[in-house]
């Protein structure tokens, strides 16, 4: 509903009857909003005591000013209105035309909120509705916009002000979707040992005679432990049937999750029966995805069996597939995804053990990265050890003795759920956790590039160190220090693949991807870090130029 009133004002800014008192009586409750006392001051009394008239003539036989009469003794002819209430539209209605006027007692038990439209600034008005008071709200908006036209004559000068009040109506739903896992670490080496209850433990609490479960398996995960796994739950009279897919980048797609939508159709998975996913990060990733979308939304348990997964894919909440295109013909990293948390994830770093030296060196990218923007312990940590537990797998035993290795896990494992668990929904876009994961993604989907994520967030890293350099943020020390701390784990700082075009489109991507901005994280001493969105196309020459002299 949109209200116009046009008061014209002569040339010495005064109405002609503004000196004038209102004939009649209105009462406004202190609760309407002020755009709508502001709109009513505006008319000229005339107009305020033709509208009175009317609404009262209106109203004579059956409307609520007459209930409200009849049970009154005052004989004072008012206009009753609450934030919720409006003159009806037999006379241009200035507010809503559903009255809210009630016994006091209803008012009192209604909790009426009030807000401002971060987009229009229109008065909101929320009224809570009575069989889900805490869920569901009927609205009202006002809005006021205001425009003055100033014309000049010989005459006089004459300002012309219309006013516009608008008025809209809806319902609004809240609804606070309840986020919670347990991100479990098991004892190493333990998960499929039969005496270890965690594994089944996870999968749900179900009625006498359900032995049946479902697992979603890596392809090298099941070369190497799918007897054990299948062992752990005959053991228990449980049939366990398996979707096994591979799990590298270029199987990050769509038609992997079909596969293991089919899969769990044929077994007929329940509503609330959570299926395992076991593997490294695109495993779970994908997994995630399907778990999403099958009866929308089934819970399902990670269990990482990489370092990688282990310290990133398994701890947050975002699932996601690569998507290819056919209007542009390119492929997007995890363009396409959900966040949807698991019900709980299992955290055995024995499998890192299983790993070899360059995936084990591939989740310390994820590692340092963390050690850079938020821990300047964790950074020392791998400065001192770092050399020491790729090559021995993470079982140097007096690493493992003195803690070291679990205390590198550890520390990255929390310093991610404290960036994520506050900003689950990346409401916030500003994230430090987003170090390194800028122009990765576009070095990553170079077609026939051989690199893989933990590799391309350090080469993004160390380029983002150079950029940091040139601001004056860090001095040439810490540019070495770190630099040589990368070469220890046997992380690539630099690509053949980086160059202008690539990095500009990246700080392109990554306006659209994080909303209008750049939002680049930059390091500002080790353990710090702020985001930029000032990188222009001579800053990265710049910083291109500069890698070229460091011995990679």
């Amino acid at each position: 509903m949109t209200i116009k009133v046009t008061h014209s004002v002569s040339s010495f800014g005064v109405s002609t009857d503004e000196s004038k008192r209102d004939e009649y009586m209105v009462k406004l409750s202190p609760s309407v909003p002020k755009s709508i006392t502001d709109m009513w001051d505006s008319l000229a009394p005339d107009v305020r005591a033709a509208l009175i008239a009317s609404e009262l003539k209106s109203n004579n036989n059956n409307g609520p000013l007459k209930q409200q009469r009849d049970r009154s003794s005052s004989t004072t002819p008012t206009v009753m209105m609450s934030r919720a209430s409006s003159v009806s539209s037999s006379s241009v209605s200035l507010l809503e035309q559903n009255s809210s006027i009630g016994s006091s007692k209803e008012s009192e038990e209604t909790e009426i909120m009030h807000e401002k439209c971060p987009v229009s600034g229109a008065d909101v008005m929320l009224t809570p509705l009575e069989r889900a008071p805490k869920n569901v709200f009927a609205f009202t908006k006002t809005q006021l916009t205001e425009k003055s036209e100033v014309v000049k004559t010989p005459a006089a000068t004459v300002t012309t002000t219309t006013k516009v009040v608008t008025t809209s109506r809806g319902w609004r739903n809240i609804f606070s979707l309840p986020i919670s896992y347990d991100v479990n670490m098991v004892a190493h080496g333990t998960l499929f040992d039969t005496v270890n209850s965690q594994l089944l433990d996870a999968t749900g609490v179900h009625p006498e005679g359900y032995n049946t479960r479902f697992a979603v398996v890596d392809t090298e995960v099941d070369e190497l432990y799918g007897d054990r796994i299948r062992s752990y739950f005959t053991a228990r009279g449980i049939e366990l049937t398996t979707c096994v897919i591979n799990g590298g980048e270029a199987d990050k797609r769509s038609s992997a999750v079909d596969t293991i939508l089919d899969d769990l159709c044929a077994y007929k998975l329940r509503r609330r029966e959570p299926f395992l996913a076991i593997g490294g990060g695109c495993v779970l990733d994908i997994a995630g995805m399907a778990a999403c979308l099958y009866r929308r939304g089934v819970p399902f348990v990670r269990v990482p069996t990489t370092l990688l997964a282990i310290v990133d894919a398994s701890v947050g909440v975002k699932n996601g597939i690569d998507y290819c295109c056919c209007v542009t013909d390119e492929t997007y990293k995890n363009r396409v995804g959900s966040f949807y948390a698991p019900s709980a994830c299992l955290l055995d770093p024995a499998f890192i053990a299983s790993q070899d030296a360059r995936n084990i060196s591939n989740g310390f990218g994820e590692i340092l990265k963390l050690a850079l923007v938020r821990s300047s312990d964790l950074f020392d940590l791998l400065e001192a050890h770092g050399t020491a537990l790729v090559e021995s797998r993470f079982e140097d035993e007096s690493l493992k003795q003195s803690g070291v290795s679990s205390r590198i896990i550890d520390v990255s494992i929390q310093i991610m759920l404290e960036e994520l668990g506050p900003n689950l929904w990346e409401s916030k876009l500003d994230r430090c956790v987003d170090y390194g994961h800028t122009f990765s993604k576009l070095l990553e989907m170079v077609p026939g590039a051989d690199i893989m994520h933990g590799e391309a967030v350090n080469v993004d890293g160390f380029f983002c160190i150079v950029m940091s350099y040139l601001r004056g943020y860090i001095n040439m020390d810490t540019v070495h220090r770190i630099f040589n701390c990368m070469k220890s784990l046997n992380l690539p700082t630099n690509s053949s693949d980086l160059h202008l075009d690539l990095a500009w489109q990246s700080c392109k991507d990554a306006i659209e991807h994080r909303h209008g901005e750049q939002r680049i994280p930059l390091i500002t001493e080790i353990g710090e870090s702020i985001c930029v969105s000032d990188i222009t196309e001579e800053e990265l020459t710049r910083a291109l130029d500069m890698m070229t002299e460091f011995d990679h």
